[in-house]
């Protein structure tokens, strides 16, 4: 074995991905395995979580790139996956910007997840209306002047 460079496809890179025991499959990830990675961030002013690449092929867990092991569930601190060059921009980019989550697809699965996005509105099943708080009522200042028997209301700027 050659290293990491054996494993990759022609016109592929390889990127390491930071992850955690919640982002990671809790273990459950190994060498050939492939992954949807999803991108949690701010985006327009809202919480997103958003499928960025699916189907994505690990080549390595932390530094073992050997898929045969039998040892125990190790708990990665970083992924290393197949991509191209642009898709290698996309995840540098999302990773720089957010938090990165993977999904482990399953070794019969051939499907391809759609687009994918959900924010706490869609997540909830509310609609922007139901949701949001009401709007600030705009306050009206007014002057009753009496002229003669009738009185008259004029709107004038509040100083307050």
């Amino acid at each position: 074995d050659a290293g990491i460079t054996s494993n990759l496809t022609p016109g592929k890179r390889a990127l390491a991905i930071k992850v955690d025991v919640t982002t990671g499959v809790s273990g459950f990830l190994r060498p050939g395995d492939r992954v949807d990675v999803y991108w949690t961030g701010n985006a327009q002013g809202k919480e997103v979580t958003k499928l960025i690449q699916p189907g994505v092929r690990l080549i390595a867990i932390d530094q073992n790139a050997d898929a045969d092991r039998s040892e125990e569930t190790l708990i990665a601190r970083t992924v290393t996956v197949e991509a191209t060059a642009q898709e290698v921009a996309a995840l540098a980019q999302a990773q720089s910007t957010g938090r990165l989550s993977l999904s482990l697809v399953g070794a019969e699965d051939e499907t391809v997840a759609d687009v994918i996005e959900v924010d706490q509105w869609r997540l909830l099943g509310l609609s922007k209306k139901e949701g949001q708080a009401p709007a600030p009522k705009k306050e009206v200042c007014t002057i009753k002047t009496r002229r003669g028997g009738e009185v008259v209301i004029s709107q004038i700027p509040c100083t307050n």
